[in-house]
């Protein structure tokens, strides 16, 4: 199918920067674990969270009406224009009206990291648009181009910062901040941005236009602050933010399964919006949903079944407790799987209201049941509510979904999928070496029987297409 082996081909070229950048940064979890007393780094990665979570209210979500909209104007080069003028322009008017009162603020409130949390947010929200442009043009080399520009300056500043400058946590914020700012330069001017920034009269239709379509987005990216920030800003609150650093840890080793689904995500949505008034679109919906299911469960699975081999080896003493909290984080991921399929039905639909709508439910639910349980059973209420949260939005989505496209999966994968967890997962708890391995051959065998046929697909020459056909 054609759809299919598009959508191949989009997440092949943004997989290919983010196992890149992935791969390199792996390292860098050892280093904040072995260099970074607990409470410092805690502290960091509540900031960071904080970061990303606003920059997209601040913004009003203005890059992914950017990227939608740039998607019906690909063959109207005007149109990109107006498109990219406005949007520019609004985010430059949403920034300044932060970052004004920001500043003021900031000369009576004196806090050691404040000017770096603001070079952080400034350049991160100019590489949100200028990643998306570069999706709306299609152009995803160029964006993995940028990822990977981002990854390696990361890596790099972090290592001479920490290792050499013995900055600490702080050098965290930094290198944040230098690797967007270096992947804003190249993707403004490798996307010859400056084409479109000519002077021009506001065009107030397409703006308003945008805007309908973004600002539902602001309640869902206040929704998802709740669920990903809550956790850390509860754990914090009762626990202490040493605590915080053992969860972030935990979370952090989970999220190499996240960081594969936030690729497949760009490359899906995308697909989703441009097909989705096909004649057979609910049998290619319901495809990539089927395989969505069966090649993230299989990498949760098998990162549950490697962890008690290399744990200890890359992560330090201080952080160790962290290896209990692990498989029921990798729960929440593979459940985040399932709501990202549905979340780009939405967005192709351009359904924002019904997104924020659907989030909101979710971080509801996330925050009773951490602050019910933080008492009672620690820091493993965070891992929890954040799973139960995911698993009840997925259910209201699939059925709220059900009146506009049919997704359908097989009763047999869901079984296999939550057997498999469950065996790995006492396996992992087992402590027991034989059985260590008992759950990695399990998790193997799973993973090959339930993906047989997109392997020999893939490894057949002229079948990647047939991939996401329905069996």
């Amino acid at each position: 199918m054609k759809k299919g082996k598009e959508l191949v081909k989009n997440t092949a070229i943004l997989l290919f920067g983010k196992v890149f950048t992935q791969f390199l940064s792996f390292f860098l979890l050892p280093l904040y674990t072995y260099m970074l007393p607990v409470a410092e780094y805690g502290t960091v990665d509540l900031i960071l969270t904080y970061i990303t979570l606003f920059v997209p209210v601040i913004t009003i979500q203005q890059e992914m009406a950017t990227f939608r909209h740039l998607i019906d104007a690909r063959n109207s080069e005007g149109l990109k224009g107006e498109i990219i003028r406005t949007s520019f322009r609004s985010t430059w008017i949403r920034l300044l009206l932060f970052v004004v009162p920001y500043i003021i603020v900031t000369l009576f409130v004196h806090w050691r990291y404040a000017y770096l949390v603001l070079a952080c947010g400034i350049f991160l929200a100019l590489s949100h648009l200028l990643l998306q442009i570069a999706r709306g043009f299609g152009d995803n080399m160029k964006y993995t181009i940028g990822s990977i520009i981002a990854g390696v300056v990361t890596i790099a500043s972090n290592l001479l910062l920490i290792c050499v400058f013995h900055w600490g946590a702080e050098s965290i914020l930094i290198s944040m901040a230098l690797a967007n700012l270096c992947c804003d330069l190249y993707l403004f001017f490798a996307l010859r941005t400056i084409h479109y920034l000519k002077v021009a009269k506001p065009n107030k239709t397409l703006r308003n236009k945008m805007l309908k379509y973004s600002w539902p987005l602001v309640p869902n990216s206040i929704s998802w602050w709740l669920i990903t920030a809550s956790d850390r800003t509860i754990v914090s609150i009762f626990l202490g933010v040493a605590a915080n650093g053992i969860y972030s840890v935990a979370v952090k080793l989970p999220s190499i399964v996240g960081s594969f689904l936030n690729i497949f995500t760009l490359s899906w949505t995308e697909s989703a919006s441009v097909h989705i008034n096909d004649d057979d679109r609910d049998e290619f919906f319901s495809s990539v949903a089927g395989n969505t299911l069966r090649i993230f469960s299989s990498l949760g699975i098998l990162l549950i079944a490697v962890l008690p081999f290399v744990f200890d080896i890359i992560i330090g003493g201080e952080y160790r407790s962290s290896y209990e909290y692990i498989p029921i984080a990798i729960l929440g991921v593979l459940l985040n799987c399932l709501v990202s399929v549905y979340s780009a039905v939405y967005v192709a639909k351009k359904m924002t209201k019904q997104v924020a709508t659907t989030s909101i439910f979710s971080a509801i639910i996330n925050i009773v049941v951490d602050l019910v349980l933080v008492h009672f059973i620690g820091l493993y209420a965070a891992v929890i509510s954040t799973a139960v949260a995911y698993l009840a939005m997925a259910i209201y989505r699939h059925y709220d979904l059900k009146k506009y496209v049919r997704i359908t999966y097989r009763k047999y994968d869901i079984i296999l999928a939550v057997l498999g967890l469950v065996i790995v997962s006492a396996t992992y708890y087992s402590g027991n070496m034989t059985l260590y391995l008992i759950g990695l051959v399990c998790a193997v065998v799973y993973s090959i029987t339930q993906n047989w046929k997109i392997i020999c697909k893939v490894f057949s020459r002229g079948s990647l297409r047939k991939i996401f056909k329905k069996k």
